[in-house]
């Protein structure tokens, strides 16, 4: 009899439904697992044998044949385990029951039991999509995965407790407790002295999901107020915290159940192209797609290999990266803010004469390691001073994160209920006809902007993000048109080339 269990398996960020086949017949004692297999997959046969008998089960010397269907698409990873070991039972009898509609996955370790797996969230989500009605998976997955509706989620501890289940036997109930996810941020921006025009543009990159380049002298704040940053975005939409909480169950930072906030990702300016975008034989989601609906914060921006800084063209234009290698293409979400901070100069402290001592030469060379393409996708840009100690020493004049947030959460709903017939739900993601249509403007701000772009000679790109940064400004405000001053305060926080 051919036992059939059904898995999945997952490649970059997308889960593929795999059937797990089992033949076992009479002649030389063999175990034979096919299916374009990776070598840790063909590593857990000696696994899956020896918890298969320390779990009390005998397989007698037969021939054991196991496929992995469909056999065109490349398998990895450990958390087949638990169905090649079902798949063994039921071909021996020792598990008779229906198992067309069950969902079996994880690992195994060599007494029986279930040890976590990455990527549970997204293939359970799955199966509720296909219909199926059980799923077994390890009990220390099942709180991620607790939320989850039109699916029965048994977290089981060993393959004994599986057998017991599939024989009608008593299913164990044990309650999940989840971590506080639901923590308050460290920092606030009432702890921001001075530096009232980046604070306002992490509002308005907040409030639009805008990227953001912040340039100054060591000491004004940029690291502060990047780390700061968090704790005013917008609450995440239930269709996000699934999203990101996805993304993260796959790489293995998810921690119990979903993602409360927003991530922000902070790598070292040696951080590799691979690392940035992903990698590997099955490429794994890169520090550009974990902060894929939040933060992605560059410190020392040119410091950064060019080759790391290049590979955020396509993500910043696009919301995503697409990887291909000989096993087929894969795409990952990228729709983050990029925010960077860089000195103005090598020694960092141009232009204080009095301190730094680099040529114009030297800073223009320092600058143009930030190529323009990459400038020209930023949308905003403040220049940041050193805070005087009049301004250090002041008390209680500066806004705290919650009064910010609220002005970013009312901007989003503005949003939200625009652009709720469309594609896209932040101001940063307009183009093409949704420009014209939801930034229109006067005969005064017509005027005003076509001054402004033969002036500046802005490219297309830099005269559509002037308009997008002038429509959140809008929005923080509550109005409905784009005003003259809305331009000119977007214009304030243009990047200059």
């Amino acid at each position: 009899m051919v036992s059939k269990i059904n898995c999945m398996t997952i490649t970059g960020i997308d889960v593929v439904p795999v059937v797990v086949e089992t033949d076992v017949c009479n002649g030389l004692p063999s175990f034979d697992m096919v299916g374009l297999l990776a070598s840790d997959i063909k590593e857990s046969r000696e696994r899956v044998r020896t918890a298969v008998k320390n779990s009390g089960y005998l397989i007698p010397p037969k021939r054991i044949t196991i496929n992995f269907s469909p056999g065109n698409i490349r398998k990895n990873g450990t958390y087949f385990d638990v169905a090649v070991a079902v798949s063994i039972l039921h071909a021996l009898g020792i598990v008779t029951c229906d198992l067309s509609d069950k969902l079996f996955i994880g690992e195994l370790s060599l007494n029986g039991e279930l040890v976590k797996i990455n990527g549970a969230l997204p293939m359970i989500l799955q199966a509720a999509e296909m219909g199926m009605k059980q799923c077994f998976i390890p009990v220390e997955n099942l709180g991620e995965c607790s939320f989850i509706q039109n699916i029965e989620v048994l977290g089981v501890r060993n393959l004994n407790e599986i057998v017991m289940i599939l024989s009608g036997g008593h299913i164990y109930s044990e309650k999940v407790s989840l971590p506080d996810t639901k923590q308050g941020f460290l920092d606030d921006f009432k702890n921001v002295r001075g530096q009232e025009l980046a604070k306002k543009a992490a509002e308005i990159a907040a409030a639009g999901m805008h990227n953001m380049l912040m340039v100054g002298p060591p000491g004004t704040g940029k690291t502060l107020i990047a780390k700061t940053m968090p704790s005013i975005m917008p609450d995440m939409t239930r269709e996000e915290q699934i999203e990101i909480s996805k993304i993260q169950s796959i790489a293995g930072v998810l921690d119990g159940g979903l993602a409360e906030h927003r991530p922000f990702r902070s790598p070292h300016h040696t951080t590799t192209v691979a690392a940035m975008i992903g990698g590997g034989v099955n490429p794994k989601p890169g520090e550009i797609t974990l902060a894929s609906g939040g933060i992605l914060y560059m410190d020392e921006f040119p410091e950064f290999s060019r080759s790391a800084m290049e590979t955020l063209r396509q993500p910043l234009e696009e919301g995503q990266i697409q990887i291909s290698r000989t096993g087929g293409v894969y795409r990952f979400p990228a729709e983050f803010i990029l925010l960077a901070s860089m000195n103005p100069c090598r020694c960092g402290y141009y232009p204080d004469r009095n301190r730094c001592s680099c040529t114009e030469h030297d800073v223009k060379k320092y600058m143009e390691k930030v190529s323009g393409p990459i400038m020209d996708r930023i949308d905003l840009c403040t220049h940041m001073n050193p805070v005087g100690f009049h301004e250090l020493q002041a008390d209680g004049d500066s806004e705290d994160s919650m009064t910010i947030r609220r002005r970013v959460c009312a901007a989003v709903q503005i949003q939200r209920k625009r652009y709720q017939k469309e594609s896209i739900r932040y101001n940063s993601e307009l183009s093409g006809e949704r420009l014209k249509r939801y930034c229109a403007l006067g005969k005064e701000e017509r005027e005003l902007i076509q001054k402004i772009y033969e002036m500046f000679h802005l490219s297309v790109r830099g005269y559509e993000k002037l308009l997008k940064v002038s429509r959140t400004i809008a929005d923080l405000k509550g109005k409905q048109d784009i005003t003259a001053q809305d331009i000119t305060e977007a214009l304030t926080f243009r990047v200059q080339n």
